[in-house]
């Protein structure tokens, strides 16, 4: 019997992969060499790696099952190359995030869990109140669910993330992801392609890496993002999503507003303008971006 892996692989917004077209529920076979990087069906066993193929601001993702026959480059990350592949189901970017989690959790060894750890594959879990958990090691993970709590990371692949109230999850490394649910939170990032995610009131979602996402969903939330080619996106009422960057993107729902700015390629800042959901054309739950007019244009 062929093995399965259960892989996450990333698309574009039309859910094709190197001009390859796929849907969600169907099975895909290749026929001929399976290289990796060279040919055959790409995708990761950690969902984080996704993002150095498929930034989180312009993609699609899905979690999948790889079999047939496999490759994969020794010393390289996690992707793996297959002759057939089942494209399961599609996942939003939370639950994409919560699948890295899963993923991270699933390859530490909870016997060594504290609250400061170094190594890689590490973990630093608390649920205390006014706790912190803290490390630095790539593929780890800080977790609390503690009031008032702090979970931070600064390594590679990581995540940080808490469910308390007035938390902070917190990290800096490539691929990483910061989330929490908790009310008056924040989510916090400047890793390159990275996502600052939460779901509390009040909560506030922010990162600087390039073509990275922050999300949102709180009552009078903000999400902010500073890097450029990424997306900021708010779905809670009186909430602001605001992207500075290089061709950045905005988009909210009604009763929230959006914050552009338009950069020439030297980054130079050109034009910047606000605007309520429904008002200067702006329409709920779409994407915009701001032309060298300084008007807002509809995109993708």
């Amino acid at each position: 019997m062929t093995k399965e892996i259960v892989t996450f692989k990333g698309f574009n917004k039309d859910l094709k992969c190197r001009g390859f077209q796929f849907a969600i529920g169907e099975t895909f076979h290749h026929d001929g060499k399976v290289e990796a990087c060279g040919s055959g069906f790409h995708a990761c066993e950690c969902p984080f790696d996704v993002f150095s193929y498929y930034p989180p601001a312009e993609s699609r993702y899905a979690e999948t099952i790889s079999f047939g026959i496999t490759d994969s480059e020794e010393g390289g990350d996690t992707k793996i190359a297959s002759s057939s592949i089942t494209i399961k189901d599609e996942l939003t970017l939370p639950q994409f995030i919560q699948r890295g989690i899963e993923w991270i959790w699933s390859k530490i060894d909870k016997s060594l869990e504290q609250q400061i750890m170094c190594g890689s594959w590490s973990a630093a879990t608390n649920t205390g109140y006014q706790s912190a958990a803290t490390n630095t090691g790539d593929w780890s993970a800080a977790t609390n669910t503690g009031d008032r709590s702090a979970a931070t990371n600064t390594g590679n692949r990581s995540a940080a993330t808490n469910t308390g109230d007035w938390s902070a999850a917190t990290n800096t490394g490539n691929r990483s992801a910061a989330t929490n649910t908790g009310n008056r939170s924040a989510a916090t990032n400047t890793g390159y392609q990275s996502a600052a995610t939460n779901t509390g009131d009040w909560s506030a979602a922010t990162n600087t890496g390039y073509q990275s996402a922050a999300t949102n969903t709180g009552y009078q939330s903000a999400a902010t993002n500073t890097g450029d080619c990424s997306a900021a996106e708010v779905s809670g009422s009186q909430s602001v999503a605001a992207s500075l960057g290089i061709e950045g993107k905005a988009r909210a729902s009604e009763g929230g507003a959006i914050v552009l700015c338009y950069r020439d390629e030297d980054g130079e800042l050109i034009h910047i303008r606000a605007s309520k959901v429904g008002e200067n054309g702006i329409m709920p739950n779409t994407w915009y971006q701001l032309d060298k007019d300084g008007e807002f244009v509809e995109c993708e």
